[in-house]
C-alpha cells in the first residue's frame, strides 16, 4: 500500500495523464486520501507575523524611488545659483545652509535605501570635503536610468557590471583631460578655491573666504618627504566665530587665539613682545593624596610643618619653572593661588585650564613642547617662536592672542559676522574651501568645472558603447547619459532653456574638440571654462564618480527587505510603538512634521 502511495505523488506525472487513468479506472479511495492530506497541510511559517518582507522588483522600485526623493531634496542646491534650505533641528535651532552634507545630516529618514544615500554625502565630506551635493544627484540619476532596465527584466548584476565598466572608462577620461598646476602660483590657486565656493552662500563676499582658506591651509601644510604634503585641517586650524563686526574683519592669524584671560588680570602683564612660552599639562597646586589619608598630629607645631611642606612643594614647582625665565606659563590643569603669587612676583603671566587641543595648537605655533612634569623642563621645550602675546577684549569676552609667530604650523581663523546663523554657514563654507585647498596641495591636478567634465565623460562613453558587445551595451550607454545630470541640474538652477542648452553642449562635445566647454553657472551661457577659471579638483571629481556609481550598484543589488526585526525585550518592559515603514507609494510625498 505504501508503494502505491509513493508512486502517486503529484510530482510523478501530470494529473490528467493517460497512465493515471489506466491504473485508477475505478475511483480509488487511495487517490482521494493523498489529495486530502495535501490540502490539510498547513502553510509553513518561516518568518514571524511581525516581520514584513518585500522582495523582487518591488524592492528595486522602492529603493530607486527613495533615492530619487533624496536626490530631489538637494537638487536645487547645486551650482552658483543655488537655493538655501532652512532646517529645524531637534533642539529647535535653525540651520540655514546649502551644503549637501549639512542638509542631509539634519534629516531624519525612515527608508533604509535613503539612509544609505545620506551616508554617501558623509563619506564624500570626510574624504574630500567638497562635491557632497553632486554625489547624491549623480547617484540618484544612475538609479533612475537603471529603472528602465529593471522593468525590462534585466538582471541587476548585468547593470552593475556595465556601470563598473563605465566607471573605469570615466576615470580614464578624467586622467586624460586633467591638467597639472603649480601649487605656489597663488592666483591659480585662488581661482580654484573660488570656483569651489562659487556655489556657496559666501560667494557674494568675493575673494575673502578663498583667501582665508588658502592662507590657513598653506600655513599648516607639513612636508612629509617624497614630495607629499600633509595638511591636517581638523587638528591645527581652529575657527573662532565671534558674532559682531563685519565679515570683512575676518582674518587668518599668524598664530593662535583662545577664549581665556590671564589668571590675575591686575598683576600680570597683558602684552608681552617676543614671549618665552612654557606649556604644561600638570596642575600647579599641591597634590592631594590619591585615596583618603588621615594624619594624627600630636603636637601643634607639626601642623605648621605640614602647611609649610605644602607651600614649599609649590614653591619648588614654581622655581623649577622660573629657572627658564619664561614670560608666559600656560597649563591645561589648575593653578593654585600660591603658585599664582610666585609667578606674578617674578613678572610671569599665567593662563590656566586650557583645552588640550588649544594647547597642541600653541605648541605647533610657537615651537614649544608640552611638558608633563615641571622637573623635566629643558631649554628646548621653551617656545620662542611667537612675536607677541596680548589679551584683547572683543565684545564682552577676553581673548588671548599669541601671534606673529615665525613659521607657525597651526593657525586660527577669526570669523566675524552679523549673526550666529551667518557665521555657522560661513564656517561650513570655509571648511569646504579649506578641504579643496588641501586636496590641491596633495594632488595638484585640475579638471574643468561647470559640468564640462561630466559632458566630456558622457560623450566619450557614448562613443565607446558602440564597441561593447552583448547585453551590457545598453546599461553602459545609460550610465553615459546619467552623467549629464550634473550639467542639466546646473542649467535648471540658472533658469535657462534646459533642452536647448543641453543639446548645444552635447553637440559641442560629441565631436570631442574642446573638453573645456561647459555652462557658466551664473548666467547659464555656454562658455569655455578655462577662460572663466571655473575648475574642480581632480580627486574631488574622481571620488564623486566612484562613490556615486558604487552606491548605485549596491542599491541595485538589494532584492529583499525584511523589516520589523525587534530586539529581544526584557520581560516586563513596555514595547515601543512600531515605527511606520514608508511604502513606495508615499516615499516621494514628504511626510509632515508632527506639531
Amino acid at each position: 500500500m505504501q508503494e502505491l502511495k509513493e508512486s502517486e505523488t503529484p510530482h510523478s506525472f501530470p494529473k490528467n495523464s493517460k497512465r493515471e487513468t489506466l491504473v485508477n479506472t475505478s475511483p480509488s479511495p487511495l487517490l482521494g486520501s493523498t489529495l486530502a492530506s495535501q490540502a490539510m497541510q498547513a502553510p509553513v511559517l518561516v518568518l514571524k507575523d511581525s516581520l514584513t518582507r518585500e522582495s523582487g522588483t518591488k524592492v528595486h522600485h522602492a529603493n530607486i524611488q527613495a533615492s530619487k526623493a533624496v536626490a530631489d531634496i538637494i537638487r536645487t542646491t547645486l551650482g552658483p545659483r543655488s537655493m538655501l534650505k532652512m532646517l529645524l533641528d531637534a533642539a529647535g535651532g535653525i540651520v540655514v545652509t546649502n551644503d549637501g552634507n549639512a542638509i542631509l545630516r539634519e534629516l531624519d529618514i525612515a527608508h533604509p535605501a535613503a539612509k544609505s544615500m545620506i551616508e554617501l554625502s558623509r563619506t564624500q565630506d570626510e574624504e574630500v570635503g567638497d562635491g557632497t551635493t553632486s554625489v547624491i544627484v549623480l547617484a540618484g540619476e544612475m538609479l533612475h536610468v537603471a529603472e528602465a532596465f529593471i522593468d525590462k527584466k534585466y538582471h541587476p548584476t548585468v547593470i552593475c557590471r556595465a556601470y563598473n565598466k563605465a566607471l573605469e572608462d570615466a576615470l580614464a577620461v578624467l586622467d586624460k583631460i586633467s591638467m597639472s598646476i603649480d601649487v605656489n602660483d597663488r592666483s591659480m590657486m585662488l581661482g580654484l578655491v573660488k570656483s569651489c565656493i562659487g556655489t556657496k552662500f559666501t560667494s557674494q563676499f568675493g575673494d575673502l573666504i578663498a583667501d582665508l582658506a588658502l592662507d590657513a591651509t598653506t600655513t599648516v601644510g607639513v612636508d612629509v618627504g617624497q614630495g607629499l604634503r600633509e595638511v591636517d585641517i581638523k587638528k591645527y586650524i581652529k575657527v573662532e566665530k565671534i558674532p559682531g563686526g563685519q565679515l570683512e574683519d575676518s582674518k587668518v592669524l599668524k598664530g593662535v587665539m583662545f577664549n581665556k584671560d590671564v589668571v590675575v588680570p591686575g598683576k600680570m602683564k597683558r602684552k608681552i613682545i617676543n614671549p618665552r612660552v612654557i606649556l604644561l599639562d600638570c596642575p600647579l597646586e599641591y597634590k592631594k593624596g590619591e585615596n583618603q589619608t588621615n594624619a594624627e598630629l600630636v603636637r601643634e607645631e607639626d601642623w605648621a610643618v605640614l602647611l609649610k611642606m605644602e607651600e614649599e612643594y609649590i614653591q619648588n614647582l614654581c622655581a623649577q619653572i622660573l629657572k627658564f625665565k619664561p614670560d608666559l606659563v600656560i597649563t591645561e590643569k589648575g593653578l593654585s593661588d600660591l603658585a599664582c603669587h610666585y609667578l606674578s612676583k617674578a613678572g610671569v603671566s599665567a593662563i590656566r585650564r586650557l583645552r588640550k587641543t588649544d594647547n597642541n595648537r600653541i605648541a605647533k605655533a610657537c615651537g614649544a613642547v608640552i611638558v608633563n612634569r615641571p622637573d623635566e623642563l629643558q631649554e628646548s621645550d621653551v617656545g620662542t617662536g611667537a612675536g607677541l602675546f596680548e589679551v584683547k577684549k572683543i565684545g564682552d569676552e577676553f581673548f588671548a592672542y599669541i601671534v606673529d609667530c615665525q613659521d607657525p604650523k597651526a593657525c586660527t581663523v577669526l570669523l566675524r559676522g552679523a549673526s550666529k546663523d551667518l557665521l555657522n554657514e560661513v564656517e561650513r563654507n570655509l571648511q569646504d574651501a579649506m578641504s579643496v585647498a588641501r586636496n590641491i596641495l596633495k594632488h595638484p591636478k585640475l579638471v574643468p568645472g561647470g559640468g564640462a567634465t561630466e559632458l566630456t565623460v558622457s560623450a566619450t562613453l557614448k562613443q565607446k558603447s558602440s564597441s561593447i558587445e552583448g547585453i551590457e551595451k545598453w546599461p553602459y550607454e545609460a550610465a553615459a547619459v546619467a552623467f549629464e545630470a550634473i550639467p542639466r541640474t546646473l542649467a535648471q538652477n540658472c533658469g535657462v532653456n534646459v533642452i536647448r542648452t543641453m543639446t548645444a553642449l552635447q553637440g559641442k562635445h560629441a565631436n570631442g574638440e574642446n573638453a573645456w566647454t561647459g555652462i557658466d553657472g551664473n548666467t547659464g551661457v555656454i562658455a569655455d571654462m578655462k577662460e572663466l577659471k571655473i575648475w574642480d579638483a581632480y580627486n574631488v571629481k574622481a571620488q564623486t564618480f566612484k562613490t556615486a556609481i558604487e552606491a548605485a550598484c549596491m542599491l541595485l543589488r538589494i532584492d529583499d527587505i525584511v523589516s520589523g526585526i525587534k530586539k529581544r525585550q526584557a520581560p516586563g518592559s513596555t514595547q515601543p510603538s512600531k515605527p511606520t515603514i514608508e511604502q513606495e507609494g508615499d516615499a516621494d510625498t514628504e511626510q509632515m512634521i508632527p506639531e
